[in-house]
């Protein structure tokens, strides 16, 4: 059969393809990007054109397209086999992934739940969480049913991970579906909820955190956090000692820490997973994206062994996790995320990080003179620039304008792909970037920004 041409292709993708957290009524007007094919850190369209994949394909390729070794290891695996089923049996691929998670992972995490997606990571978190507390000590804490999360959180797309979340633009259309969760105010230095400012504040944040959890105390099955950053918010980095603080008025009254790294794991924050930072482990950590490298959909649930061991027993006593995926511990997958953790033992990728980050901060200081700016927020090898219209005032954009989708495609004409979060402009370069295409990337964010911030 004959190839079809790019105009037939686009032409199907209007009539046919349903694309996720796209404002179809203006897809067209807003030049989606075609790709036809990726080399390194770079997209390429049907056209030839190249553009630096500055987000990662959505936070997940960690060291570009194409890598060897990945590339490798699934083709190996093809060999062997694609896919068998892990409900009531194993398989090589994912207990070798299992064994060296719980290596890399923060102490405590002995067992590893795998799944699909980020949004499938947490749904697993919280029905552990759920269930454990119903069979703990014979029981006894069943009314420990509510879990504390923070407003502006973004958890995934199903609907217990929605329950957990706080974007209104995103899930306020679903509340009908969702359970009732208890919310604090997020830790949003630049708009803080508080009215304080950074250099004087007393984390008032944490300490709302902390007064809901003793108010709560019995009641509460577990504090929900993205560890450092709050991804999908605009990038909003938790002050530091928040997690600290998190971790311990959790133990105070009893409950679970479950943490999500979908988007902060895997060496995002500079440290294999962002608790690092803070000496903290969870008693449920999530896990996703850069798991495989940004090449097959798999995601992990960590747990501790004291969450495991609630759920021995005879059949009969119906303690078994009655959840599964068609797919989970996929062979592929799991070559792929080995691979991925080879790269990091072997290519010295944690190591290079500092002088990358630094790097990362220095450029982006480099953009604060500008009008538009109105915040910049680096988490490690990620980062979020929040333009506004009245930088004095903070006063944004009206939101019908898309001014973070203009910048984007500004960008574009110099050469990188960058999607935005509302008006913030998020960047999330592979970890191998290099200094040459981090400058690249501030320069055409510079252009981007003044060819659309009038």
């Amino acid at each position: 059969m004959t190839a079809p041409t790019p105009a037939q292709v686009r032409a199907w993708d209007d009539a046919h393809l349903w694309h996720p957290f796209t404002p179809h009524g203006v897809y067209r007007d807003e030049e989606p990007l075609l790709v036809a094919a990726g080399e390194g850190h770079y997209l390429v369209d049907t056209e030839g054109r190249r553009y630096l994949d500055a987000v990662g394909s959505l936070w997940c390729n960690l060291f570009g397209h194409r890598v060897p070794a990945i590339d490798a290891a699934i083709r190996a695996q093809l060999d062997q086999i694609a896919h068998s089923t892990l409900l009531g049996h194993s398989a090589v691929p994912p207990v070798l992934l299992a064994r060296r998670l719980v290596e890399l992972a923060p102490a405590g995490l002995t067992r590893v739940f795998f799944s699909d997606n980020g949004s499938t990571a947490v749904e697993v978190a919280l029905k552990l969480a759920l269930q454990f507390w119903q069979q703990h000590r014979g029981g006894q804490e069943r009314e420990r049913r509510l879990f504390v999360t923070l407003g502006a959180a973004y958890h995934g797309d199903t609907v217990g991970s929605v329950s957990l979340g706080g974007i209104e633009l995103f899930h306020e259309r679903y509340r009908p579906l969702l359970f009732d969760t208890l919310k604090v105010p997020p830790p949003y230095c630049y708009r803080c909820p508080f009215g304080r400012e950074r250099a004087t504040c007393a984390l008032e944040c944490a300490t709302a955190l902390e007064a809901a959890v003793r108010r709560e105390g019995p009641r509460v099955a577990a504090i929900v956090l993205e560890s450092g950053m709050l991804g999908a918010a605009g990038m909003i980095v938790q002050p530091d000692g928040f997690l600290r603080r998190a971790r311990a008025v959790a133990d105070e009254v009893g409950a679970l820490l479950i943490l999500d790294e979908v988007a902060t794991g895997f060496g995002r924050s500079g440290r294999m997973f962002a608790c690092e930072r803070e000496g903290v482990a969870p008693d449920l950590l999530c896990l996703a994206k850069g798991l495989t490298g940004g090449y097959l959909p798999m995601a992990a649930t960590l747990a501790t062994e004291r969450i495991f061991e609630a759920f021995l027993g005879p059949p009969a006593e119906g303690r078994t996790f009655f959840h599964g995926h068609t797919y989970t511990g996929n062979a592929l997958a799991s070559a792929a995320a080995l691979a991925t953790l080879d790269i990091f033992a072997q290519d010295g990728i944690l190591e290079a990080l500092p002088g990358k980050i630094a790097r990362l901060g220095a450029l982006l200081d480099g953009l604060r003179d500008l009008p538009a700016v109105g915040d910049i927020r680096q988490f490690g090898l990620a980062a979020g620039i929040e333009l506004v219209q009245d930088r004095e005032r903070r006063r944004s954009y009206p939101a019908a304008e898309r001014r973070g989708m203009a910048v984007c495609r500004a960008a574009r004409r110099h050469g990188v792909f960058l999607r935005p979060l509302g008006d913030t402009v998020v960047l999330m370069p592979p970890l191998t970037i290099s200094d040459d295409e981090l400058v690249h990337l501030m320069d055409a964010i510079r252009h981007g920004i003044e060819a659309a911030t009038p």
